[in-house]
């Protein structure tokens, strides 16, 4: 059974009924295939000549270039039945979601959202403030055959808070205000617990979001469901927890305990206690010590797991605020973070959204929303496929598949099954075996 036929057919109910309706549920079922193909980067002309070329489409370029800046696609509606889609998405009982921001350089003026953001990875040869846009995202980790797996599940766009004191920023009839990153995220992941319901959510983050900045406004709005994971600062203080109140005891009771020191004085304390494990960590088991301790964190205002990990000469320490989490669990959720910064790679230099010439804020958003879902319903179609992707150039040290080796998946199915995806508007192309040809080529 074609897998991508059952994605997307339903997407028609997203559409009015309406002739226009349909036509437009089948441009946007197409295009998010067309993003898809291991063809070219998701310019939208290229995407254009995709679908005429490739699935039969005849559509005028005023009129694609006119959908593709539409302020009226269903992309709310779109996501919620998105993540509807995804199977299995717990991890040992609990959802595990990793929060981000990455910048995407852009040349060219006027274009949304862009502006000079500080780029802490730059290299002597780059610029320190390039221009770009900074886009913070929620992805869901998950495994998926075998593999750890980032699924993009939502995105915004950041604007500096000058930025918009200098100037007034519309999109449409609407009047960007300022929101801080983390504003964001709570937005974000409000949203999310609003269909993955009643199990604890455990946000893993770098150390930048990982304190209270985030953490009590998300428990005000979904509860205490909701956990961080994150590294810990080599200068954060730790407090041991404080001393049960006795009776008849005058005073406020005490937040927190004994001043223990800071995560680097109590690195040598921790070495003498730490403990040996084998972990799963970036797809290979590796040997490590680790020693764990439960404190109280000013960061946080709460009690925490701390985990000082050690491997060879080097260290890092880990926090968590769900103390039920294992010392293992710990640092394998932890390591499988990467896998969000793996997932800006696909979606910016694999899939082409920072090939991109699209200005309008319309059109930028809707070319983001298209590239994040190819991402996400690309997942999906690997963990429903009846056998696990077969990696291309498999060396000794990487036998497991890629992003890459399941976009050709998808291209070898439309070359089998054909592009039919039951929706009423949809051409079916006329020279079929042209086409199988050409997808066994990409694939």
């Amino acid at each position: 059974m074609f897998i991508l036929r059952d994605l997307l057919q339903p997407l028609q109910s997203l559409f009015p009924s309406t002739a226009n309706g349909r036509e437009r549920s089948a441009w946007f079922a197409s295009t998010l295939v067309a993003v898809l193909i291991p063809l070219t980067c998701a310019r939208t002309s290229n995407l254009l000549r995709t679908l005429e070329s490739l699935f039969g489409l005849s559509i005028s370029q005023d009129r694609y270039y006119t959908f593709m800046a539409s302020p009226k696609l269903p992309w709310r509606r779109f996501w919620h039945y998105l993540w509807q889609r995804i199977s299995d998405p717990l991890t040992e009982g609990r959802f595990l979601f990793a929060l981000d921001d990455s910048i995407n350089p852009k040349t060219g003026k006027q274009i949304f959202a862009c502006q000079n953001f500080f780029n802490h990875a730059a290299k002597d040869n780059q610029s320190r403030y390039p221009w770009s846009q900074n886009i913070v995202t929620i992805g869901l980790l998950k495994s998926v055959r075998g593999r750890w797996s980032c699924l993009p599940l939502g995105f915004r766009f950041y604007f500096m808070k000058k930025t918009l004191e200098q100037k007034i920023v519309r999109v449409g009839a609407k009047t960007i205000t300022f929101q801080t990153k983390f504003a964001q995220a709570v937005e974000m992941l409000t949203e999310l617990a609003t269909v993955f319901t009643e199990q604890p959510i455990l946000v893993i983050t770098d150390s930048w979001f990982g304190n209270n900045g985030l953490l009590k406004p998300l428990r005000a709005a979904i509860g205490d469901r909701a956990h961080l994971l994150s590294r810990l600062r080599c200068n954060a203080v730790l407090y041991a927890r404080p001393i049960p109140v006795q009776k008849r005891q005058r005073g406020r009771p005490r937040k927190y305990g004994v001043r223990l020191g800071q995560v680097a004085e109590l690195v040598g304390y921790a070495r003498q206690r730490a403990e040996n494990y084998t972990i799963s960590l970036y797809g290979k088991p590796r040997k490590l010590s680790a020693y764990d301790q439960i404190v109280m964190l000013k960061t946080l205002h709460c009690a925490a797991r701390v985990v000082w990990v050690f491997r060879n000469t080097q260290w890092i320490a880990l926090v968590t605020t769900d103390l039920e989490l294992s010392v293992e669990q710990i640092i394998e959720y932890y390591g499988t973070r990467w896998k969000i910064e793996a997932g800006f790679k696909e979606i910016k230099q694999e899939i082409g959204s920072a090939k991109t010439q699209t200005r309008n804020p319309f059109a930028v958003t809707n070319h983001l929303h298209f590239c994040m879902a190819a991402t996400t319903l690309a997942w999906i179609y690997a963990d429903r496929m009846a056998h696990t992707p077969a990696r291309r150039y498999a060396t000794d040290a990487r036998t497991v598949y890629a992003f890459a080796d399941v976009r050709r998946a998808i291209a070898d199915s439309i070359a089998k099954h054909g592009f039919d995806i039951g929706c009423a508007d949809f051409p079916k192309p006329s020279q079929k075996s042209l086409l199988a040809t050409f997808m066994r080529l990409v694939a």
